[in-house]
């Protein structure tokens, strides 16, 4: 039986109920994007900043949380939420703007946890101040997207820093008593398994949650041109969980996983289209992976 420690059950542990996650989506852009770094973007991220799934930007927060809770409100009868700024980067705004639309978020009575998804390359030390004044208030936790440790695969997706960067994200935001979860990408091209255990067992040895995500090749991305170009092959179902029972049993109890998969969106998705039966691969990661 697998030792580790999954969120839900972190959660419930914790808050003595259960807690679900709402999408937010907070209006930010991108270093990446606006030409601070790049106009291009990582090589698989979509027009929608891997935020396909959160609420509109358009919404105040407090309306983006309101709609969210409606929209599971069928099957959620009782329950804490996470507010999960989840578009592009989580910290690239003014200081002043970032605490107006953070302090909306953790104020609102049913939220738990402020959940800000963003680049190690953003966080300034009055970035870093304003999270560790509001994680006095509610917990908070940052989402840093490393994908990978190997720099060479780093330049490939163009994620647009090294990893003494994140090395350092991580140190500040732990000094500030501040969560990290850290965002791995399965199945990237140029990756063998061994480099992924790696990357895996490096993340380990520094966040206190760790994010597993199978590769996705979604339409309008430079990742798709390549990927119909031949350049690279995505993971059959049984490979990645095979992958997954391995990544999992290096995983220490004290890290708590937050995924082991992940969700592209149908209406874009191009490959492998097998991760589109949701249910079906959970089922079978409950069952060959985790028991």
């Amino acid at each position: 039986m697998s030792n580790v420690k999954m969120l839900s059950e972190y959660l419930k542990e914790r808050f003595g109920t259960k807690v679900y996650k709402l999408a937010l989506d907070g209006g930010f852009t991108c270093p990446n994007r606006d030409g601070k770094i790049d106009t291009r973007g990582c090589i698989f991220c979509s027009a929608g900043g891997s935020g396909e799934f959160a609420a509109s930007r358009k919404l105040s927060i407090t309306e983006q949380i309101e709609g969210a809770k409606d929209k599971v409100s069928r099957k959620i009868k009782d329950g804490k939420y996470i507010a999960y700024f989840q578009a592009y980067t989580g910290t690239y705004d003014s200081v002043e703007r970032l605490r107006q639309l953070y302090t909306e978020a953790i104020e609102h009575p049913d939220i738990v946890v402020l959940s800000i998804a963003t680049r190690p390359d953003c966080l300034s030390d009055e970035v870093l101040d304003l999270l560790e004044e509001l994680n006095k208030i509610k917990p908070v936790w940052i989402e840093l997207g490393l994908q990978t440790i190997h720099p060479e695969v780093a330049r490939y997706i163009r994620r647009g820093y090294e990893l003494d960067v994140y090395d350092r994200a991580v140190e500040q935001l732990h000094r500030r008593d501040i969560e990290v979860i850290t965002h791995v990408i399965l199945g990237l091209p140029g990756e063998n398994e061994e480099m992924m255990l790696e990357t895996v067992r490096y993340v380990c040895s520094k966040t206190d949650g760790i994010k597993l995500q199978l590769l996705h090749v979604l339409r309008g991305t430079d990742l798709a041109e390549e990927y119909e170009n031949g350049v690279f092959g995505t993971m059959s179902e049984d490979e990645y969980i095979e992958l997954l029972g391995k990544c999992t049993a290096i995983i220490p109890e004290n890290v708590v996983v937050h995924r082991l998969t992940g969700d592209g969106d149908k209406k874009i998705l191009i490959a492998p289209m097998w991760s589109a039966n949701k249910r079906r691969v959970w089922n079978r990661i409950q069952r060959e992976v985790l028991l």
